[in-house]
């Protein structure tokens, strides 16, 4: 593998003894750049893999369908890495606050050589690595198994947004767009007797079952990642740059909550995605060139449907993680652009036609019906369309008292409900449609300042309002 996608995190050395993979961001077996990289280690030192994972069970406010979504994959894990004759445990973390610490103490009772683990951008995660870093005396690396380029070689800076990242990104594509080596079974095994935690006891039966029958669109696991795949790649693609912003439709991936919680490698969708094109991917990003509205065309090729996807794969979902990598105040308001900060400010002592509580939002208690639909969506299910969120966030703005109270109410109700919530993707995207952040500057408006507007008569001329309404409300 390229080791261009591993850090050095401490200076200690490498020692005998069995290597951890400390799994984190990527819960999957196949396809895990992490993983790999703890396997050729050990095979170096003549030593078994230990596979780790601290299970947070309200993780950043998730709930049941969260934590359901997460005990069923890691029933799988379990199952997958004995074949792989790798031993696994599962340490829990009850208060958020620990994980850290439990690795440390894992590290120290086994007498590990080298831990590795996922790095994860979230400054809760990076706390937990900080922790591992003081406090083991065996040497720490960190890969990101999550982006195809590293975080940190993409750029060595916050960008300002899609414009300024992609040129970075089409450059360093095709280094480290390569093929996956297979995942071998160890040689070494581990045959220490050392008890994890009772994770599958965290929900009865009855919490699991109907948990996981709230999210029965997106069943959890690695298997059922490559098979959403499959489907997406056979009846989706072709048709996903002119009906994926349409509510009504089944037009988007439906990939985004297996991607968050690692179980597929944004690499391999990429690559199978290619397959399907019949080009590189080089040629497939010059050719859609960020043409978002392909959807005006007369006649949108297979390349056109493909290279919007790969857009919102690579470009944005790189770009999300770049901003919250170098942003340390990602969830604030001081995140926002001075443009942005300046404009709100400005703004901020417009009257406003209608406020809502922070339950009343929850509760999907507005006078918008379309506002509503979105939101109970989203509790219903653990899903909201694409192009909803970006309506949702930005009422939000408008309907409460300021730029801070509407964040955090965002952020909230994205965190507690979505499948794929607490991710950088949706800490930029609530950046990005309350403040501005990776966008630009737009006409004035009472409330909005210069930050993008949108109105319900815009969400008109695009799709079916009513029939969304319908399906969710009433």
């Amino acid at each position: 593998m390229n080791t261009k996608r591993v850090l050095k995190l401490n200076s200690k050395d490498t020692k005998d003894g069995p290597i951890i993979y400390w799994m984190n961001r990527e819960m999957r077996v196949r396809d895990n750049w992490s993983l790999l990289y703890a396997k050729s280690l050990a095979d170096e030192q003549k030593a078994p893999v230990v596979v780790v994972y601290t299970l947070v069970p309200g993780f950043l406010g998730g709930r049941n369908r969260q934590l359901a979504f997460k005990i069923s994959a890691l029933k799988q894990i379990k199952q997958d890495l004995a074949e792989k004759n790798i031993s696994f445990f599962v340490l829990v973390d009850a208060d958020g606050k620990q994980s850290g610490k439990h690795i440390a103490e894992f590290t120290k009772n086994i007498s590990a050589g080298a831990v590795i683990t996922d790095l994860y951008p979230l400054r809760i995660s990076r706390s937990w690595s900080d922790y591992v870093r003081k406090n083991i005396a065996c040497s720490f690396f960190g890969v990101d198994a999550h982006n195809i380029i590293p975080v940190w070689i993409t750029s060595d800076k916050r960008e300002y947004g899609a414009y300024t990242i992609r040129p970075k990104i089409f450059r360093l594509l095709p280094e480290f767009l390569d093929t996956f080596p297979e995942m071998t079974s160890s040689t070494y095994a581990f045959t220490e007797k050392i008890k994890g935690d009772d994770f599958e006891s965290l929900l009865s039966k009855k919490e699991l079952e109907e948990s996981l029958q709230s999210i029965s669109w997106a069943p959890p696991g690695e298997e059922a990642a490559h098979g959403a795949l499959k489907r997406f790649l056979k009846d989706g693609i072709h048709r996903y740059g002119a009906i994926r912003n349409d509510p009504n439709e089944d037009g988007q991936s439906n990939l985004s909550p297996y991607l968050h919680y690692g179980m597929i490698a944004p690499q391999r969708v990429a690559l199978e995605t290619t397959k399907v094109a019949g080009k590189d991917i080089t040629h497939i990003l010059h050719h859609i060139k960020n043409k978002a509205k392909i959807e005006d065309d007369k006649k949108p090729t297979l390349i056109d449907h493909a290279g919007a996807f790969l857009e919102e794969l690579i470009v944005r979902r790189e770009l999300s993680d770049n901003f919250c990598f170098y942003e340390k105040k990602y969830d604030s308001t001081e995140c926002f652009a001075d443009w942005a900060k300046k404009s709100l400010e400005k703004a901020a002592k417009d009257t406003r036609e209608y406020v809502y509580t922070k339950k009343q939002l929850e509760e999907a208690k507005t006078h918008d019906s379309l506002w509503n639909a979105a939101q109970t969506q989203m509790i219903q299910t653990g899903k909201m369309h694409g192009y909803m969120r970006m309506y949702w966030a930005k009422k939000i703005l408008e309907w409460t008292h300021s730029p801070e109270e509407a964040l955090a109410i965002a952020i909230y109700l994205n965190d507690t409900y979505e499948l794929d919530g607490r991710d950088p993707n949706g800490y930029a995207g609530i950046a990005w449609s309350i403040g501005g952040v990776h966008d630009r500057a737009w006409f004035p408006r009472p409330i909005f300042g210069t930050i993008r507007y949108m109105s319900r008569g815009g969400c008109e001329g695009k799709f079916d309002v009513q029939k969304y309404i319908t399906t969710w409300v009433q």
